[in-house]
């Protein structure tokens, strides 16, 4: 194929905002985890498949097959669509009151 560039797994974009590694990056339709930090607009690689385990809402549970909403105000996986956008679905259960989610991306 002569149109192939890569896997796509992980890229290299600027960053839309501060981000650490093992931060949430959104941007756009992109969404993934940084695997490293960076300033706004600085290059940062985006791991785009994979599962994670992200902070979440102590109050929110989640079921296998769950989609995973992040809450970029708080910075916490959350199981409200309302105002948040969907990164992935949870692998794992998660119940109230524990402190992450496993998500998987891509």
């Amino acid at each position: 194929m002569r149109n192939y560039i890569q896997p796509g797994d992980t890229l290299t974009i600027p960053a839309p905002a501060a981000v650490a590694s093992g931060g949430v990056v959104i941007a756009g339709a992109l969404k993934g985890i940084a695997a490293g930090d960076a300033a706004p607009g600085a290059s940062v690689d985006v791991s785009t498949r994979g599962v994670f385990e992200l902070p979440k809402v102590g109050a929110n549970e989640f079921a296998v097959g769950a989609a995973v909403y992040w809450d970029a105000d708080a910075e916490l996986a959350t199981s409200v669509s309302t105002d948040n956008t969907e990164i992935g679905f949870a692998v794992a259960a998660a119940g109230a009151g524990s402190a992450s989610v496993r998500v998987r991306f891509g």
